[in-house]
């Protein structure tokens, strides 16, 4: 028996403000969303590369404040094209933890902190 990667769900509070920062911001695409009813709260599914994320609004569906740990090849380009969108409440940059590496650690609109990291390589 083997387990694939888990899929995080995160906590939001505003769908517009959700998109704004995942799919806008952060260029994650929409693969669904579903509803039980039109003025129900949503839950979606967005995706970048193999990282794949479920966004809630329902309560008890995770709780705000989560942190990820999310691997990204290039960190410096990634830097580059969130300084070229508008999205004045942040203002992201590099980081170089004591272990080594180099990260970007972002907060989006619900207290959830999102880390991309490059990968360490053993010498």
């Amino acid at each position: 028996m083997s387990f694939a990667c888990p899929i995080p769900v995160l906590r939001i509070f505003d769908e517009n403000s959700a998109r704004a920062f995942y799919l806008d911001y952060l260029g994650f695409a929409l693969h669904w969303e579903h509803r039980f009813e039109p003025d129900m709260p949503a839950y979606m599914q967005v995706s970048r590369g193999a990282c794949l994320l479920h966004l809630s609004g329902h309560h008890g569906d995770g709780s705000p404040g989560a942190k990820l740990r999310i691997p990204c090849e290039d960190v410096h380009a990634l830097l580059a094209e969130l300084r070229a969108k508008p999205y004045p409440k942040l203002r992201p940059g590099i980081e170089n933890p004591p272990w080594g590496g180099e990260e970007i650690t972002l907060t989006d609109p619900f207290s959830n902190r999102l880390t991309f990291f490059k990968e360490i390589t053993a010498s």
